[in-house]
């Protein structure tokens, strides 16, 4: 099987995490499906130069959010694993609790049933008890919580050195090697 990732890019802020991933994975041999909710199309517009259609370009599917019946929505379809960037509480919750009222949801579900790598990259500060206990239950059922928390031992000089750098760690856990930052050395 042709690796395949899905990518979900939800309301929150930093929408340039997903739009930054889904332009490296299309450098790569790697086939991407995309799932961008109405909240993260007005951030793509807000936040970057990008239009939304612009970023779905750059996907090799892209499907509507609303359609709960896409291929994604169930676990016959073979995919590698799922990232949520970034992934709003809302979203989070929608996860935390199985509540499927949305494709992204639906198919950050679907990876979890099937025991597929789901990274959300939870994007929300301060944290009150309540998003924390959601995390808490996503991670239990498997889901790998990596929040974009710049580390600045590799003296990022860019904002693009630090968004590389929760690139690199997403990278890291799916296994796909990369050069977006230096490795701390001891």
């Amino acid at each position: 099987m042709t690796e395949r990732i899905v990518i979900g890019i939800s309301g929150a802020s930093g929408v340039i995490y997903g739009v930054k991933l889904l332009n490296l994975l299309s450098q790569m041999s790697v086939e991407t499906h995309l799932i961008i909710s109405e909240a993260g199309k007005r951030n793509i517009e807000i936040e970057t130069e990008y239009e939304p259609d612009q970023v779905a370009a750059m996907a090799d599917y892209v499907y509507d959010d609303r359609d709960v019946g896409a291929s994604l929505a169930s676990g016959s379809f073979l995919t590698s694993a799922m990232v949520v960037a970034p992934c709003t509480i809302k979203t989070l919750s929608g996860i935390a609790n199985s509540y499927t009222s949305n494709l992204l949801v639906r198919a950050a579900d679907v990876t979890l049933k099937e025991k597929r790598k789901l990274v959300l990259v939870v994007r929300e500060t301060p944290l009150h008890k309540g998003h924390l206990r959601l995390m808490t239950m996503a991670a239990d059922m498997g889901a790998h919580i990596l929040p974009p928390v710049p580390s600045f031992y590799h003296q990022p000089k860019t904002i693009d050195d630090i968004i590389n750098q929760t690139i690199g760690k997403i990278f890291d856990y799916l296994s796909i090697r990369h050069d977006l930052f230096k490795r701390w050395q001891g």
